[in-house]
């Protein structure tokens, strides 16, 4: 069995988003997986990185990540990014030292070694607007940030990326189609 360490991010238990980690949650618990999230917006957690050393609340999510097989995070997409509060989880806690570091070849140049390697990432997130705009003239930008940027930058190779698109606007059945998505997410753990 798997431990998970669950990032969840949207403001509003009534979201889409919500729906999408209950029925997360209580798959990977259905089928014996253990499940240590942490909600940013009820933890109030404070995204403003400036520089100072880690607090005890980006400790704690550190030791819970190493504790953890898997790292899973669910999120909108606004204006192309994830919120605020998303963004700045992972550049306090997915950070150099602790997350990865640079290998020096000559002057400013080199490559990230990552030390997070072994570990798998599930990523959720829902977007207001139509997949083809998304994918044509945006070019996918948050799904090649968070996979190829931060989590292949921490060692993570092992993606899962699940989108889904036009959230406002799709009929319930298409809702109870997109959370069957999420369920056979789990299952495939």
């Amino acid at each position: 069995m798997k431990k998970i360490f669950l990032v969840y991010s949207h403001y509003d238990e009534k979201s889409f988003n919500a729906a999408i980690r209950d029925t997360f949650v209580s798959s990977l618990k259905e089928l014996g997986h253990t499940v240590d999230y942490v909600d940013l917006y009820k933890e109030k957690f404070d995204p403003v990185f400036a520089g100072e050393k880690p607090d005890s609340i980006v400790l704690d999510h550190r030791d819970r990540i190493e504790k953890s097989d898997i790292i899973a995070m669910i999120a909108p997409i606004w204006n192309f990014r994830l919120p605020a509060i998303a963004e700045g989880w992972i550049d306090k806690v997915l950070a150099p030292p602790w997350a990865f570091r640079f290998k020096r070849l000559v002057g400013n140049y080199g490559y990230p070694i990552g030390n997070l390697k072994g570990k798998k990432a599930i990523i959720f997130c829902t977007y207001g607007s139509p997949q083809f705009a998304i994918r044509t003239f945006f070019l996918n930008m948050p799904t090649k940030r968070l996979k190829r940027g931060v989590f292949n930058l921490c060692g993570i190779n092992d993606i899962t990326y699940k989108r889904f698109f036009s959230v406002p606007f799709v009929t319930d059945e298409k809702r109870k189609k997109f959370l069957k998505v999420v369920s056979e997410t789990a299952k495939k753990i």
